[in-house]
């Protein structure tokens, strides 16, 4: 199956959700599904994208709903997003972000 091109986002800020106590922040977060998603997919390209919703100055509508949506409490942060759907929000499941990757058509490293 051909991939297309695929962008994962995290917004999230410094400070921790409210409701997301004992939770990685947003930036570690983001780097932990960096690292994570690299070693299950190796060799499948993929642009990663942190956007800080307190400082944010991003031009994108989507960027802008997202960012509103959070400050708005409608969504929590660290807030998942892959071309622009959201998979996950607060503390985000592997599982959630690894099914939405198989069905744009990653396919996972397995060990020989």
């Amino acid at each position: 199956m051909k991939k297309e091109k695929v962008i994962l986002t995290v917004y999230g800020a410094e400070e921790r959700c409210a409701s997301c106590v004992n939770a990685p922040g947003s930036k570690e977060t983001y780097e932990w599904l960096q690292a994570a998603i690299t070693r299950k997919y190796p060799d499948q390209p993929l642009e990663y994208r942190y956007v800080d919703i307190h400082q944010s100055q991003e031009e994108d509508s989507k960027d802008k709903e997202y960012i509103a949506q959070i400050l708005d409490d409608e969504l929590f942060y660290p807030l998942v997003t892959i071309n622009e759907e959201v998979v996950d929000e607060g503390n985000p499941r592997l599982k959630n972000v690894y099914q939405v990757l198989e069905n744009l058509g990653y396919q996972p490293h397995t060990e020989s």
